[in-house]
């Protein structure tokens, strides 16, 4: 690169961040905020609405060429490949995909996302859904929203915290756009990203919200919005029986979890080729998509049907079954398609695609709310409204899938344009969410991530451990010894050097012991016996060693546990690197309670 090159960026750059600064001295911080996230909200809307439009354009595309009836079947496996492809020929084989990637984001790498997340889920997902995989788009939207709100802080020059805010925005928007439904997605934000969020929070979360429902509403058309006109009104009488469904909800969404995390971690520790993941998978969706054609795709329709009197409409056309009772066929063939849906979306994300759970959760509950309906009906002794119980029913699983009973209570209130279900929508989602909580505390998509520290959690100060790096606040700038090496080695450091504590290792760099000058202090006076003694007689074992990947939450129980003032860290194969001050620790702890202002407090 030639040096007038360099000249120039650096005199781009610096005028950009003479702009921003200008700028931010003629408004409030306050207005500033507002401003970025009108913003976030304008650009997350649209990329949200133009990520709907893909798919709709690629499923033309696939109807097109699919031509033959049975053809349309190959196609999720040529998503698959081609979704692979696109992984692997320019992203290095790997993304980050899902709403894991952004807490960890938010956690771990203080909610900067890498740039390319901007546009690599709106490709990957539109070619993954679009081709007829088994999955959601809502996944990868929150992620686009979420990569575009911590660009802007980015750009705008934001602090950590105001980042993140930055990165709830975006989410928000995402989910009001695909949805129209502003309220659910400022609920989402709060439930699912923002683990710690202040009432001030609001104000920027909602105006992005409204700003991402504007967009779908100027350039999507109503037949693109998932929207239902209730048939019947909310019956008191009903009650105990949308209590039960709650029940069965909560149950099925432990079923959802454990179903999902049991075939996508096949894929994930299958090694054979990432093309022939992607080929086995995509037959064994056209399998499945044979036998139960509602499972391709995100399956929207066939949920309209269930919801709107129709469900008939689904059922398969093929001669032999209709010596099957209608009613018993119907029954059957929701059951095994409301168990498979988990099975599928599994497939579709393991094998390669890009897509998430949002989606295939209300698919899930919406199958089960009309099938326990159906069923409570057969008996001849009720009369429950099917289409209520199949909206109520995606609220259900929903909040039990993804833990986030606002968001699906909202959803559905905004998706059937008025609360009249508020109360059934209120039980069902509060019963789903706490049976699942009460027997899998954690998101199945983040268990790990939340055992091992590295996303947060609704406990504060396990929340601001998690947001420091043990390799950060390690300090590399020990010169270490040797155990044949004399005392007087160790003087001569001590002399040249201002430190307490000093690290043993053996040829290998392996940590062999510590030695602290509080127990060597009488050694001091003694310089006859300088020569005598060597490090191997005096060090002694450090009172524990911590590995450079230890979460934080461990580090801090470590100090705690042995009330050291210092602990060596060391790599996987015990290479000494340095050692982690507790003073240090607590200064940077005190550091980023700090950083966690209410964003009306002036700096």
């Amino acid at each position: 690169m030639h040096p007038w090159i360099g000249t120039i960026k650096k005199k781009v750059v610096r005028g950009y961040h003479n702009g921003v600064y200008f700028l931010r001295t003629k408004v409030t911080k306050v207005q500033y905020i507002i401003l970025t996230a009108t913003l976030t909200g304008l650009v997350s809307g649209i990329m949200a609405v133009l990520l709907k439009n893909s798919v709709h354009q690629v499923e033309k595309l696939v109807q097109h060429f699919s031509g033959k009836e049975y053809l349309f079947l190959l196609c999720p496996a040529a998503g698959l490949l081609l979704t692979t492809w696109i992984i692997q020929r320019f992203f290095r084989g790997h993304i980050d995909k899902g709403i894991a990637m952004v807490l960890k984001a938010i956690a771990r790498k203080s909610a900067f996302i890498p740039s390319r997340n901007n546009y690599i889920h709106f490709i990957t997902s539109a070619l993954t859904v679009g081709s007829g995989g088994s999955a959601g788009l809502e996944s990868p939207i929150v992620a686009t929203g979420s990569s575009l709100g911590s660009t802007m802080g980015r750009l705008g020059l934001l602090n950590y915290s105001e980042r993140t805010l930055m990165i709830g925005c975006g989410a928000a928007a995402g989910i009001a756009a695909v949805y129209d439904a502003p309220i659910a997605g400022v609920m989402f934000a709060v439930e699912v990203l923002l683990a710690e969020t202040m009432v001030s929070y609001f104000v920027p979360l909602i105006i992005a919200a409204v700003v991402g429902a504007l967009c779908s509403k100027v350039y999507l058309g109503k037949t693109e919005l998932f929207h239902f006109a209730l048939q019947q009104g909310f019956n008191y009488n009903n009650v105990p029986f949308y209590f039960l469904m709650g029940v069965g909800a909560g149950f099925l969404s432990l079923y959802y979890a454990k179903a999902f995390r049991g075939v996508d971690g096949r894929f994930h520790h299958w090694k054979k080729s990432p093309y022939a993941k992607a080929l086995t998978g995509g037959l064994m969706l056209a399998m499945f998509f044979l036998l139960f054609a509602p499972l391709y795709g995100e399956g929207y329709e066939s949920v309209k049907m269930l919801a709107d009197g129709t469900p008939e409409h689904i059922l398969p056309t093929a001669g032999w079954l209709h010596f099957v009772q209608q009613n018993v066929l119907l029954l059957i063939f929701t059951g095994c398609i409301l168990l498979l849906k988990p099975i599928t979306a599994a497939i579709t994300i393991g094998a390669g695609g890009n897509g998430g759970n949002f989606a295939p959760s209300v698919f899930v509950g919406a199958y089960w709310g009309f099938f326990f309906s159906r069923l409570g009906n057969a008996t001849g002794w009720l009369h429950l409204p099917e289409g209520n119980f199949t909206l109520v029913g995606m609220a259900g699983v929903l909040a039990g899938v993804m833990y986030c009973p606002l968001t699906a209570i909202f959803l559905i209130a905004e998706i059937t344009n008025g609360y009249d279900l508020i109360i059934p929508l209120m039980i069902v989602s509060t019963t789903a969410y706490f049976i699942a909580k009460t027997f899998e505390p954690y998101y199945m998509e983040t268990k790990q991530l939340a055992m091992s520290g590295q996303i947060f959690t609704h406990r504060r100060e396990r929340n601001i451990l998690s947001s420091l790096s043990l390799d950060a606040l390690t300090q590399r700038d020990h010169t270490v010894l040797h155990p044949d090496d004399s005392f007087l080695d160790l003087v001569r450091l001590i002399q040249r050097e201002d430190k307490n504590i000093f690290a043993v290792v053996d040829k290998a760099h392996r940590l062999a012991g510590i030695v602290e000058l509080g127990d060597i202090k009488h050694m001091l006076f003694q310089p006859e016996s300088y020569d005598k003694t060597l490090l191997k007689d005096i060090l002694k074992q450090a009172p524990a060693v911590l590995s450079i990947d230890t979460p934080m939450t461990n580090v801090m129980q470590q100090f705690d546990e042995t009330r050291a003032a210092y602990l060596p860290v060391v790599d996987e194969e015990r290479r000494f690197l340095g050692f982690v001050s507790k003073s240090r620790l607590f200064e940077q702890y005190r550091s980023r309670v700090a950083q966690q202002k209410d964003i009306y407090e002036e700096d």
